[in-house]
């Protein structure tokens, strides 16, 4: 944002100053990003940058933590676990978050408020307190140790999200589309993959997006429910910082940051879209 060019001497000195605090709040939130990501190539198996590292030399940087990523049958087991957890899990939130979501943008629905704290609660309440919950309970039923547990814990953590993007993707919807298919003959479901579904898609593919990356991240439900047959990569790198210090974690962590990043950045370009379909931004 430009300062208009009216813009008194305090104006100018108090943007500056925000620009710099919003800066160093930045670089504060990604340094560690910044730091994991060069330590990951280190040709040593130290978590600090060698001499050789500092002073750019290339023989102090390898790819031998990748190589062991992708080599280890341990991790490669931890991913193929989380590749399989993740899109069922991804699958169920964005199903049931858009139900509901579409549900509680009903203005006859009674209790709607209620309804809603209640089923996003999982992104509100502490994270361990939800683990422990989860462990009784599924232990009681028979699920706990399973990988259908872990799917369902997973997507229970996903389904605040999708509730949330489509709920705001509603805000614009205009309410005479449903009403005039009706009117044109066509039922409930017609209606709601015909002409509700393409407008409000960019809102469920991000929440679906959101509900992914809380799956293929999360450690601490998963220490809790799952057993070692749905051991994930998160688990696994939690597993080799407490019992055995892996430099390969730092290649884990970097490949990590540059999916989520790719994720987000698709977040954005839908919710920029988005607005470009409900008239909120110029094309």
């Amino acid at each position: 944002m430009e300062l208009p060019p009216y813009a008194t001497l305090g104006q100018k000195i108090w943007h500056y100053t925000f620009l710099t605090i919003c800066g160093l709040i930045f670089f504060f939130l990604i340094a560690p990003i910044l730091t994991i990501i060069p330590l990951s190539f280190n040709a040593e198996n130290f978590f600090t940058f060698t001499p050789g590292m500092l002073a750019f030399d290339p023989e102090a940087y390898s790819l031998k933590h990748y190589r062991d990523f992708f080599t280890n049958s341990g991790w490669q087991q931890a991913m193929w676990n989380s590749i399989k957890i993740a899109p069922v899990a991804t699958l169920l939130s964005v199903s049931l978050g858009t139900l509901a979501a579409v549900g509680l943008s009903q203005s006859h629905v009674p209790f709607r408020r209620l309804i809603m704290a209640i089923l996003i609660s999982p992104m509100i309440v502490p994270l361990i307190i939800s683990a422990a919950g989860m462990y009784f309970f599924y232990s009681r039923i028979g699920l706990q140790g399973t990988y259908l547990g872990v799917v369902l814990a997973h997507a229970a953590l996903g389904i605040p999200f999708v509730i949330i993007t489509v709920t705001a993707t509603l805000v614009g919807f205009d309410r005479s589309l449903t009403r005039a298919s009706a009117n044109l003959g066509a039922g409930p479901v017609r209606t709601f993959f015909r002409v509700q579904m393409p407008l409000i898609l960019p809102g469920v593919i991000s929440g679906g997006l959101f509900a992914f990356i809380t799956s293929f991240d999360e450690v601490v439900v998963v220490l809790f429910v799952g057993s070692a047959g749905q051991k994930t990569l998160p688990w696994q790198m939690f597993i080799g910082l407490r019992e055995q210090i892996s430099p390969t974690i730092l290649a884990v962590a970097t490949i990590l940051v540059v999916i989520s990043i790719g994720l987000l950045t698709t977040v954005e370009l839908l919710r920029r879209r988005s607005e470009r379909l409900r008239g909120m931004s110029p094309g």
